[in-house]
């Protein structure tokens, strides 16, 4: 497997050469990884490249190349207090794009990376081929009021900590801990949800991995609170005005995103296609019963407008 890894400040980072609306000074933690379609991976809220590259594993290297980012404020790309907006974020994506030569790519984006990714769509048309979106955003979203419990796991330093030794020790506790966190899923329905992810490799991989990345302490936090800023405002996404073939795919029992953000997204994106997962939790394209499926549909979308 070809593999690049470019933190903030080396090699692929965006600067304001790249594109004067990536801002000053701008820097973007980039990976690259194999050859063939490029596709730009948008991680959701909180995240972090780690979390992208988690995303990007059903995209296999001898037929894509797959380029995860770190979004402002998270681990190594600095947020520009001065140029936090979303449209500053997808003018960063263009900046990414032109320091690695592409020319266009597609997109994949989940979740809290929605917004972003319909905007540098709508600001950038001729940098994008097609786009999907995963129980993305596509209106105003308040965080969650977890339990102290969740709390503590998802918004502290020892929260994190805690996360990765019991991913370790107690899977079966985490990926039903974290399904039950993202989902109307409870009793027997849920009981076989996790059965199902954890005699799956792939599935309880993504699962498991995941829940070690989603922490808003320590490099998390800037991203986090801009996100909260960005993603709590009155949003005008422009949905009407995106050009790009577009995918979205929701879980029907998503609490994270309600389904409610890709069903306007369908409504107002010309040509939008949805697939909405019965029983699917905030993790539907991955951990899903039948995520090998849509991963398959999801793929052909991406590669579509190839040359």
């Amino acid at each position: 497997m070809q593999s690049e890894r470019h933190p903030a400040g080396a090699g692929a980072s965006a600067s304001a050469s790249a594109s004067p609306g990536a801002g000053p000074g701008a820097r973007v933690e980039v990976a690259v990884r194999g050859h063939g379609a490029p596709v730009l991976v948008v991680h959701g809220t909180p995240g972090g490249i780690d979390g992208a590259e988690i995303m990007a594993r059903f995209l296999p290297s001898d037929g894509f190349r797959v380029v995860t980012v770190s979004r402002p404020g998270y681990l190594g790309t600095p947020l520009d207090p001065d140029r936090s907006s979303l449209d500053d974020e997808a003018d960063r994506f263009a900046a990414v794009l032109d320091d690695l030569g592409i020319d266009r790519a597609a997109v994949l984006a989940w979740s809290g990376g929605g917004p972003a990714a319909y905007r540098f769509a709508v600001r950038h048309p001729d940098r994008i081929r097609s786009l999907v979106v995963a129980a993305g955003l596509s209106g105003p979203w308040v965080p969650p009021h977890p339990g102290p419990l969740e709390w503590i796991v998802t918004h502290t330093v020892a929260g994190a900590a805690l996360a990765r030794a019991a991913a370790r020790l107690a899977p079966a506790a985490v990926v039903r801990f974290a399904e039950a966190g993202v989902s109307s899923l409870r009793g027997a329905a849920l009981r076989e949800h996790v059965r199902g992810v954890l005699a799956d490799p792939l599935r309880r991989a993504f699962v498991l991995d995941l829940a070690t990345t989603g922490n808003t302490s320590g490099r998390h936090r800037p991203g986090w609170d801009n996100d909260v800023r960005n993603l709590g405002a009155a949003l005008d996404l422009g949905l009407r005005d995106v050009r790009t073939p577009t995918l979205l795919v929701h879980g029907a029992a998503d609490t994270d995103v309600d389904p409610s953000h890709s069903a306007r997204a369908a409504a107002e994106v010309p040509g939008a296609e949805l697939v909405t997962l019965p029983g699917g939790t905030h993790f539907a394209l991955w951990a899903h019963r039948d995520a090998a499926a849509v991963q398959e549909r999801v793929r052909a979308h991406l590669r579509s407008g190839q040359a």
